[in-house]
């Protein structure tokens, strides 16, 4: 069993194209722009960089961060092939350390989920020591709701022309223990085959204010996904802070 996004690293923004990165992006800039966010930042889980190229096309000087050295790999190679000067840094949120302080951070598409219950003051006391005074967080889970009903013990799969994978889940009341087996084309119809597992933990609203409030940061509001009306059945809960 390999560590999360040992196989899926390298395709992850591949195999999510159709989230609506572009529509993503747009709200971030605009979200930091009206919190007033200097230039300089860290794109925390960045996976294959989407959000960290597309801010620093809109002229902010940003690194991302990553676990994976799969995504981290894909991550340069998009970069580099779209002319986007940015470093890419393996980096764990729970241990996070930067040269320097910076004006903004994100954490976007669910990586605080895979930090666990027991671990997140840890992880957002280290995002907390990267920020300036004053300076903008903005971040966002998959939310219970989304965890027990929309993946937990469910079934996903998806078979492409260079990749297949099969995706089991089983909700246990704290978490989602996801088992993934990918196979890739190797040459002339063999496939190679990969299992991996990920695990999401389920963090509510409450308890994430109560550790920001701990950990330095004033929660400015949450919303649901694209800044919508958060509702008991939203699937995504962001939290826009300020580190005080």
């Amino acid at each position: 069993m390999n560590d999360s996004y040992a196989a899926l690293g390298g395709k992850f923004e591949y195999l999510n194209s159709d989230c609506g990165y572009e529509q993503w992006s747009q709200y971030l800039i605009k979200t930091l722009n009206g919190l007033g966010a200097g230039v300089s930042g860290v794109d925390i889980g960045c996976g294959n960089g989407y959000f960290t190229r597309a801010l620093t096309k809109a002229g902010k000087e940003i690194c991302g961060v990553d676990i994976s050295v799969q995504m981290l790999t894909r991550a340069r190679q998009l970069a580099s092939d779209e002319g986007v000067r940015a470093e890419f840094l393996l980096g764990d949120i729970t241990k996070l350390k930067l040269i320097k302080k910076v004006d903004f951070a994100i954490a976007i598409n669910d990586c605080l989920n895979y930090v666990s219950p027991q671990k997140l003051g840890a992880a957002l006391s280290h995002v907390r020591g990267c920020l300036k005074k004053g300076g903008a967080f903005i971040f966002d889970i998959s939310s219970e709701y989304k965890l027990k009903n929309v993946l937990g013990d469910n079934l996903f799969a998806e078979d492409l022309d260079d990749i297949t994978y099969l995706w089991f889940n089983s909700f246990k009341g704290d978490r989602v223990e996801m088992d993934i087996t990918v196979f890739t084309p190797v040459e002339r119809g063999l496939f190679r085959r990969d299992d991996e597992r990920h695990v999401q933990y389920v963090h509510t609203r409450d308890n994430i204010a109560a550790e920001l409030a701990k950990c330095g940061f004033e929660l400015v509001r949450t919303e649901g996904h694209l800044g919508e009306e958060l509702k008991g059945n939203s699937l995504r809960i962001n939290f826009i802070c300020r580190a005080v």
